[in-house]
């Protein structure tokens, strides 16, 4: 049968759908929105039609309340546009659900990309035994960030859950309960969730997504390409950061660390005892029965009963397992073995740790820890510090600190930054007496600038009576400086006997993070992808010299401006200078739910980036190698680009435009994340110290999406301008990295509209730097239409653009609502006597609208 090309099955499944329910919607009786059903689609033509004859936010809001509320009274229109808001969001949440039962029919799961391409290739590349011994020692790795840019509170997403399974099974009366239900439920947490909260509402995505996915992919390789046989590597590991990162989150305790560490336990045991629960009803031959009963009983025992107690070992539970399979094939002719072994497979992938908990903190945060545990060896009148140890140059602190050992005590410490850092060692160690080593085994140090900080970070662990520890230190690398000063870095750890010794009892491996998102707001796009592409090649080669297998992390967000979009063909396109034996890659937020919330969804993308790896190594070996003639283009557009970002950067309008004319002092005042939303307390805005999200979120609500293009369209223009174009073009023809570099460009121009902002053209303060803006937009895309050789923006993504599209519209009353609460705001705030109760309406209106905003764009931040 003809299958349709791939933007009509979005069009069948995905947009005619969201039609039919949304109209169901509209008629459904809520007391709290009458008539916003039938309001809302008006407001949506006079929001389009307003934009397209350049009219202001506030002219558009004026017209509409006098032609279709008649009347002139703000308190009408405000009660009008929280009923809008309210309306919104639910209509986000339907579409979400209807894109998601539709993943498989508008997604092809057997097609590029998927376990069965990848076997298929193999098999026709006469490739297979390469393949098996490249998936032997390869590991995609997911880690999973309590970075807050979701904004669906658990009852919500339970909702989108349920309304997905009823809209494929095309359950009208489900839906339509549903969608009642939807319209009843509150959308707003009137608290922040402390990090343990936050730890749960990720840990579901574990047990009902990752827990299935990752076992039947192991499962589908070893059944179909191992011929039976078990793989012993791991191939899919999970990780997890809520409850262990600390960088800028003072809620994150000891205490919360260990809390979470015994749920991800709990959560992985209750798995099991669910998996035998099943198979109790199976095996019920003689000889296996016994055997079946005694593990389900232990497993119950220790999720339900055990308050910490384990009644079973990681050991004797898989080797119970293998008995009974062994059992089975011997007595029983393998029946039911295939379901044992898809039980095998998941323990040797989950352990029962379920996901590495990672521990991160701020170099800054070690450094003054590191002063106060001096200090206190000092006054004690030990020996561990020499008198004058601050006084020492960096190599003669690392002599130093090469050598020391102790037995500190957090409790000896009154300093509470002090007291739970060193706690979050002792910590590291329960959790891996509790759930194994892979319990908790990577300690991050963001903000890396230099060895002396890792040294540091060597030093505590060994201080805390722990000689030989259990654990990779991994520094992260963020800004543009430290990037290209990270070999150096790494070249004088690796020429230290100590910490060369500690790489010894680590399998000789090294794991280096690599900060996509505090990169591009430190560089610009150009810089910070072509800054960290470098940085890799001269890691790989320094780690290379010295026997060191490298291991990259890649911190991303969810937007093309914090390293996301087309993620898996950037893995796809790294050379052979570029160690590739892992993709290690952060997901957080929108990205979660969107790229990983369904089972669907999932399969596809951890497929695509197991597939990613396995088509840089395997099928295109060696062929993505850049040539030193288009890495000096490369060079040079980077460079090109990185200037005019600082001088945007350090224009006198940059951090006042952002203050006084969007939506960054607002995040703060969301009730989404427990981690405050910039790492100082200070009243003033300071740049260094404000985080990725909100940054990146605020030119996302903005519709200007700068950290994703600019600079990128004068970079261009320069060889335009210096007939030198076909460089570009060639480079934009023959490399995968610079093409997925662009094309991930195309789509934060895609999300940008910026007749929403150009009354800003006329403002007496402002007007010019928005003009700024505006024309760099104009310019790099009539240049990147150019070089695709498009005539519209992401024309080769034609569902992906569509999706878009439609989510861009029926967000579109809510940024022009979120625009005019922020005009009145200053309106207001201009006033001789401001009315502070209505600014704080105005003020709820535009932090309400944050939400559905993010929510619809699903990789906005």
């Amino acid at each position: 049968m003809y299958t349709l090309p791939k933007i009509e099955r979005f069009n069948q499944d995905v947009l005619s759908k969201y039609h039919i329910y949304n109209s169901v919607f509209i008629t459904l009786p809520f007391d709290s929105i009458d008539n916003t059903g039938v309001l809302l689609p008006l407001f949506t033509e006079v929001c389009e039609t307003g934009f397209k004859k350049q009219e202001t936010p506030g002219e558009i809001v004026e017209f509409f309340a006098k032609k279709y509320l008649h009347t002139d009274s703000e308190s009408d229109k405000i009660d009008l546009m929280f009923r809008f808001i309210q309306y919104i969001e639910r209509q986000i949440v339907l579409f979400d659900a209807i894109e998601d039962a539709a993943f498989p029919a508008v997604n092809n799961m057997e097609g590029r990309g998927s376990l069965r391409d990848i076997k298929e290739k193999a098999d026709d590349k006469n490739s297979k035994e390469e393949l098996i011994e490249f998936l032997e020692n390869f590991n995609v790795r997911t880690v999973l960030t309590a970075h807050p840019t979701q904004f669906y509170p658990g009852a919500v997403l339970g909702i989108i859950n349920d309304l997905t399974a009823a809209i494929r099974e095309n359950n009208l009366l489900g839906i339509k309960q549903l969608l009642a239900q939807l319209g009843k439920t509150p959308f707003i947490q009137n608290e922040k969730p402390n990090p343990y909260d936050e730890a749960v509402s990720l840990v579901w995505y574990l047990e009902n997504v990752f827990y299935e996915t990752a076992g039947e992919m192991v499962h589908y390789l070893e059944k179909n390409l191992f011929s039976g046989n078990s793989i012993k590597n791991p191939l899919i590991k999970l990780g997890f950061w809520p409850g262990g990162d600390r960088d800028g989150n003072p809620f994150v305790t000891t205490e919360i660390t260990l809390k979470v560490a015994d749920r991800l336990r709990t959560s992985i045991l209750k798995c099991y005892y669910v998996e035998m629960r099943r198979l109790k009803r199976k095996l019920t031959f003689s000889g296996v029965d016994i055997l079946v009963s005694e593990l389900e009983q232990k497993l119950y025992r220790s999720v339900f009963y055990s308050k910490g107690e384990i009644f079973i070992t990681l050991d004797e539970f898989i080797s119970q397992l293998k008995r009974i399979r062994t059992i089975i094939v011997e007595q029983h002719q393998s029946l039911y073995v295939d379901q044992l072994d898809a039980l095998l497979i998941k323990v040797n992938l989950f352990g029962f740790h379920f996901a590495t908990l990672d521990i991160r903190q701020n170099s800054k945060v070690h450094d003054a820890v590191f002063r106060d545990v001096v200090n206190f060896y000092l006054q004690s009148g030990s020996k561990v510090f020499p008198t004058n140890y601050f006084e020492l140059t960096e190599s003669e602190k690392i002599d130093v600190l090469s050598n020391v050992s102790g037995n500190l005590n957090p409790e000896d410490f009154e300093n509470e930054m002090t007291n739970s850092t060193l706690g979050s060692i002792q910590a590291i160690k329960t959790i891996q007496k509790n759930n194994g080593e892979f319990g908790s085994n990577r300690y991050i140090i963001s903000n890396n600038e230099s060895a002396l900080n890792v040294m540091e970070t060597f030093a505590l662990f060994k201080l805390s009576d722990w000689d030989l520890p259990t654990v990779d230190i991994i520094p992260l690398f963020e800004s543009v400086d430290d990037l290209q000063n990270a070999h150096e870095i790494m070249e004088k750890l690796y020429t230290n006997p100590a910490y060369a010794k500690h790489l010894e009892t680590r399998n000789k491996k090294q794991t280096i993070m690599l900060g996509f998102s505090d990169g591009t707001k430190d560089g610009g796009y150009l810089m910070a992808n072509w800054s960290i592409y470098k940085a890799k090649e001269s890691l790989t080669e320094i780690s290379r010299k010295y026997g060191i297998k490298v291991i990259f992390f890649d911190g991303r967000g969810g937007p093309p401006a914090r390293g996301g979009g087309k993620t898996h063909k950037f893995y796809a396109s790294l050379g052979p200078n570029i160690e590739n034996n892992e993709i290690q890659v952060t997901v957080q937020g929108q990205t979660i739910s969107s790229n990983f919330g369904t089972l669907d969804s999932c399969r596809h993308n951890l497929e695509n980036l197991l597939s990613a790896g396995v088509t840089n190594q395997v099928f295109a070996k060696g062929r993505n190698e850049l040539t030193q003639d288009e890495k000096k283009i490369l060079d040079q557009l980077a460079e090109l680009g990185y200037e005019k970002y600082l001088s945007f950067k350090n224009h006198p309008k940059f951090i006042p435009y952002l203050e006084q004319m969007s939506t960054l002092k607002y995040y703060a005042k969301t009730n989404i994340g427990s981690r405050p939303s910039k790492r100082s307390k200070s009243e003033n805005l300071d740049f260094a110290d404000l985080r990725a999200i909100p940054f990146v979120g605020s030119w996302s609500q903005l519709k200007q999406n700068v950290p994703g293009f600019f600079g990128v369209g004068t970079a261009l223009k320069y060889f335009e301008d210096n007939n030198q174009w076909d460089k570009v073009q060639n480079l934009y023809d023959g490399s995968l990295f610079f093409k997925t570099l662009l094309e991930n460009s195309m789509m934060s121009l895609a999300k940008s509209f910026f007749p929403l902002t150009a009354y800003m053209s006329k403002d007496p303060e402002f007007g010019e730097f928005w003009l700024i803006i505006y024309n760099e937009f104009l310019e790099t895309k009539r240049l990147l239409l150019k070089i695709a050789g498009h005539k519209e923006l992401m024309e080769n993504y034609p569902d992906g653009k569509a999706s878009i599209d439609i989510r861009e519209r029926i967000v579109l009353p809510l940024l022009t609502i979120q625009q005019y609460g922020l005009t009145r705001i200053n309106e207001l705030m201009k006033q001789k006597n401001p009315d502070e109760k209505l600014i704080r309406v105005y003020e709820k209106i535009v932090t309400r609208s944050l939400f559905g905003n993010t929510n619809a764009s699903r990789n906005s931040a």
